[in-house]
């Protein structure tokens, strides 16, 4: 058994660190050749000393030199990198067999293309790469050879659920099911919603994830983004993708068969299940999660969009099938305006509710022509977040 050398971009986050959970169990089939992060320097030094992968790529200049410097005097013999340069440098690097795409954000989104390219295994828990990159970074993967594994769980799950062979899933299945947990707010009234504060919208009541996810899922624009994603993982149009909300997190996703029948993943809500699968895939290994106590799992529940008032409290949800029935490109403008709109709530500059408001102005005064290249879209996310930023004026 050939040992795999991962990079992990994004490896101080909450998935990145997941990960290297799951890599440190599995020593004779994983190595960790390059780990990336922000600033977070402490951090990457302790990974340094755990893993001693051959390159660390840091952020911006400061924080490199200071990470050098720092491995220095402990001995370590990591290389440090640094800049946007330098991680598509690591994620095409021809050491490099897998790539962990976990970076939040469109910031991850040139990485991605550059191990697309480089016909590398992509393990992508990084939304954006598709909601963003869409028809540009499946040309890439199709282009330079590379394996695309979903790490969300609910992509995972249906990537589970789905025939092996990709060119039978439109005849063979009627649709996909994406669950939803509903968030810290699932019961409540709307009107409420305006004086939400961002430590009650980040109290997510089964996952522990990054700030900024945590608000995606508290308006479940999290799962529009998952709904666009699933438009280019799958390949079916968007009329075959619904949602569901699930609030015990168990059934991480379904696939509808033609004949009807339901095929579904189960699993605790950890994200080591699906981040092993990925690593692993096709075969399975142990992931650290807890498995599932049948005698002690308590009733399942699932509750349609329509009921209990979900589609006004969570409005943006049908930005999704909205966006993707819009030009090309504009599934890229909702995610840098939701960025924005998200940064503007977690700093106070807006309220909760005005999320979704700020969402549907950007997408009123941006109309994207075809982007067809890195370039054009990075221009188009630069343009929508302008729009953002002028909308947050006007709403303030």
């Amino acid at each position: 058994m050939n040992t795999q050398r991962i990079a992990v971009l994004g490896s101080t986050g909450s998935i990145g660190t997941q990960t290297l959970d799951v890599i440190a169990r599995h020593p004779d089939r994983f190595e960790v050749f390059a780990l990336s992060a922000a600033r977070q320097v402490d951090l990457m030094l302790q990974q340094c000393a755990r893993f001693r992968p051959t390159l660390a790529v840091m952020a911006d200049d400061a924080a490199a030199r200071l990470l050098a410097s720092r491995l220095q005097a402990e001995g370590l013999p990591t290389r440090v990198l640094q800049g946007a340069g330098a991680l598509e440098e690591v994620a095409a690097h021809p050491q490099v067999d897998a790539v962990m795409a976990a970076i939040v954000g469109a910031a991850g989104l040139a990485s991605c293309l550059a191990a697309a390219r480089a016909g590398k295994r992509l393990l992508l828990a990084n939304k954006e790469a598709l909601v963003v990159g869409g028809d540009v970074f499946l040309q890439a993967v199709r282009e330079g050879g590379a394996r695309l594994l979903p790490i969300d769980s609910e992509h995972s799950a249906i990537f589970q659920s789905l025939p092996e062979d990709p060119a039978t899933w439109d005849a063979r299945v009627d649709k996909i099911i994406l669950t939803a947990s509903g968030g810290p707010f699932r019961t409540w009234e709307p009107e409420r919603l305006r004086d939400v504060i961002p430590d009650q919208a980040c109290a997510h009541p089964n996952w522990v994830m990054g700030r900024k996810i945590s608000v995606d899922s508290a308006t479940m624009m999290n799962k529009a983004l998952e709904v666009i994603e699933a438009r280019y993982l799958f390949g079916l149009p968007p009329e075959r993708l619904q949602v569901v909300i699930h609030p015990q997190s168990v059934i991480h996703s379904m696939v509808q068969y033609r004949d009807t029948s339901v095929v579904a993943q189960l699993g605790t809500p950890d994200m080591r299940v699906p981040i092993a699968y990925g690593l692993a895939w096709p075969e399975r290994v142990a992931s650290g999660a807890q498995p599932l106590d049948f005698s002690t799992l308590a009733d399942m529940a699932f509750e349609s969009l329509d009921s209990r008032g979900h589609r006004a409290r969570f409005p943006g949800l049908q930005l999704a099938w909205d966006s993707l029935r819009a030009p090309s490109g504009t599934t890229a403008v909702l995610n840098a305006s939701n960025e924005v709109a998200v940064e503007a709530f977690l700093a106070g500059r807006i309220r909760f509710d005005q999320i979704h408001a700020l969402n549907l102005a950007t997408l009123e005064t941006v109309v994207p022509s075809r982007p067809a290249s890195l370039v054009d879209l990075l221009a188009l996310d630069t343009q929508a977040r302008a729009a953002a930023m002028q909308a947050i004026s006007r709403l303030t």
